[in-house]
């Protein structure tokens, strides 16, 4: 069944991906795939700093409420990770940490005092999977991931929307340019 250029849909973990097996035990593990035109760039590095750069606007406020919270908790807040990316910007797509680079694939993420979690963002022939797995490390990880997970999977969901909308990269753009 071909995927919708504008509507991101679940998918099965991709086998292929760096994250599919990487936590024992995984927590939170979900895909989302979209089509990409036959135009857009297949360099996952390039989708990726796109996609964190034109997310919708109700993300931030999202962000901004999340980080008053945990920060009660000590857990990293997103103003933390992006002082970090100012001093390691090769390092980090966004907030987020580089772990690796693949032709067909980058993988970001972060850990923490509660949880790690690795983003995969998979370009296939004809569209991009992007692949979350969480692993908890106590209590606290499993009620944050509890409270997160539906609004997680929004953001996904809602990334990509955008992206879709907004027309991706065409093939040539650099990873880590100015988007």
């Amino acid at each position: 069944m071909p995927i919708e250029a504008t509507v991101p849909v679940e998918v099965r973990l991709p086998a292929q991906s760096g994250v599919t097996g990487i936590y024992e035990p995984v927590h939170l593990a979900d895909a989302f795939a979209i089509a990409l035109p036959a135009e857009a760039s297949r360099d996952p590095e390039t989708l990726a700093r796109f996609i964190v750069s034109h997310q919708p606007g109700w993300i931030d406020r999202l962000t901004t409420l999340r980080d008053m919270i945990v920060a009660c908790f000590g857990l990293k807040t997103a103003r933390q990770l992006a002082q970090l990316a100012s001093k390691e910007q090769a390092e980090r797509v966004g907030i987020f940490r580089i772990y690796s680079r693949s032709a067909n694939e980058i993988v970001l993420g972060e850990d923490d005092s509660h949880l790690d979690f690795r983003v995969s963002f998979l370009c296939g022939p004809q569209e991009l999977t992007v692949t979350t797995v969480v692993h908890c490390h106590n209590l606290l990880g499993r009620i944050y991931l509890f409270v997160i997970a539906p609004f997680h999977r929004l953001v996904v969901k809602a990334s990509l929307r955008r992206a879709a909308k907004i027309g991706w990269p065409v093939s040539g753009d650099q990873p880590g340019g100015s988007l």
